[in-house]
């Protein structure tokens, strides 16, 4: 397992360097100035040399990167050209929205993908099997922005039970990590019964039973256990996107989270927040990828033999 650990670690490093440097090139192709934008449209081209100097964009390229990379290797993400605030402070600020959606979302649909997974495997090729997946089918299908506007519609504008919009209570965190997790659901819910079924048909399954074990202490105990890798592989990845694919919901929900941000900072050229931004979420994927990677050796023992 340390061994592992340690050989993952260190593809770490690279992984975001790469990452960093795709991303500093990509948003110097967005078109427009940021000095422009602060300055404005009206402004004199000395007024906008004059930011272009204070904010370092006159520099070249190597000398900018070089600038922020050796600034992020102190913890120091830059400061936001829009707000002026350090870019890392604005991270920890909003970061906690986004994270509390992504744990929410990620918890209701693997509770619920795994109950409905196992469900269907143990009614295989019945209708409540047939009910199930078409069920999986239309959560997996629907956008996420219309289920959002759907559900707002109905619990807020015409039955009144939960806030649309914005922060500060529980309430407010229902219809958005529903929103969220509804994909997710149907997805671990598709994966869980695909895994099963394999398990199921194994030999010791049938050894099990021919020894008279019930079927429920042979689903959760023998089989359950079994299925679990790839049902934590993708719930893992789900954890990791929803982290870093929260903008449409937060967007929708009037949330003031990381994915937002980013998009406010796309809109305004804002470099250092973009750019400490998805480092930052590169970062924390990263890490999830990790710890499902250390999860496996916790649900398989093979695979810690195998490390």
């Amino acid at each position: 397992m340390l061994r592992t650990v340690a050989r993952q670690a260190l593809q770490v490093v690279p992984t975001l360097f790469g990452i960093t440097v795709l991303v500093f090139l990509m948003i110097h192709l967005i078109p427009g100035d940021p000095a422009v934008l602060l300055a404005g449209l009206e402004s004199s081209p000395e007024v906008v040399a004059r930011i272009r100097a204070e904010l370092g964009l006159d520099q070249p390229l190597y000398a900018q990167f070089w600038r922020f990379l050796s600034g992020a290797l102190q913890g120091d993400l830059g400061t936001s050209l829009r707000t002026g605030a350090p870019v890392i402070d604005e991270i920890a600020t909003r970061f906690p929205h986004t994270l509390r959606l992504a744990v929410g979302a990620t918890l209701l649909a693997t509770s619920l993908g795994m109950v409905t997974g196992i469900l269907a495997a143990i009614w295989h090729n019945r209708v409540w099997d047939n009910i199930i997946m078409v069920l999986t089918l239309l959560a997996v299908s629907t956008p996420s922005y219309w289920l959002a506007l759907m559900l707002m519609l109905v619990f807020s504008l015409w039955l009144g039970w939960l806030p649309s919009i914005g922060v500060g209570s529980a309430l407010h965190l229902v219809l958005p990590i529903v929103t969220l997790g509804a994909q997710s659901a149907g997805i671990i819910a598709r994966m869980t019964r695909a895994a099963m079924l394999d398990v199921l048909r194994q030999d010791y399954i049938l050894t099990a039973r021919s020894k008279g074990l019930g079927e429920w202490p042979i689903i959760l105990k023998h089989a359950l256990r079994n299925a679990l890798i790839p049902v934590i592989t993708i719930v893992g990845l789900r954890f990791g996107g929803l982290l870093a694919g929260t903008v449409l919901v937060e967007s929708v929900f009037a949330i003031p989270g990381i994915g937002r941000m980013v998009v406010d900072a796309v809109l305004v050229r804002d470099y250092p927040m973009i750019q400490g931004a998805v480092l930052f979420l590169a970062t924390v994927v990263i890490l999830t990828n990790m710890a499902v990677d250390m999860l496996y050796g916790v649900a398989d023992p093979r695979v810690r033999v195998g490390a």
